[in-house]
């Protein structure tokens, strides 16, 4: 009897250990990123290093998303500050994302942020879902 116990305690956790190991394969094709900042200022650095990484990884760059959040948040309402990063960015292949969580606490009008910015309901929640899914991440 315990060792029919031991045997399906064994062979569900090899079940359950390879689909995961799968799942991170299946993502290991493409290096994909995510940055979250709180300040529209470091774009310029952010974008130049997306330039870079595609250059470096060249078939396997993939996703690169940066999700702005905090206070500063209502920066990106100012389309002198933002339309030149926004124009680099989508030569960049970089998708850049408001936080609507940070929206709502500083109370910035969404219809005024840039129609070619995502919005996400809380940021923070967007960055640990990608990093589940195998995304490279860091914060400034």
């Amino acid at each position: 009897m315990k060792t029919y116990i031991f045997s399906s305690i064994f062979l569900m956790l090899s079940l359950f250990s390879n689909t995961h190991l799968e799942a991170q394969q299946l993502n290991s094709s493409k290096n994909n990123y995510v940055l979250l900042t709180k300040k529209v200022a470091q774009l310029q650095p952010i974008i130049l290093t997306a330039e870079a990484l595609k250059a470096e990884d060249g078939e396997s760059f993939g996703d690169f998303q940066v999700i702005i959040c905090g206070r500063e948040i209502g920066d990106i309402t100012d389309s002198e500050k933002m339309d030149p990063f926004i124009e680099k960015a989508e030569k960049a292949g970089v998708q850049l994302i408001a936080c609507g969580f940070s929206l709502n606490k500083f109370k910035i009008d969404k219809t005024k942020v840039p129609k070619k910015m995502k919005i996400v309901e809380n940021g923070i929640l967007h960055n640990f879902q990608l990093q589940k899914k195998g995304y490279k991440s860091i914060s400034l």
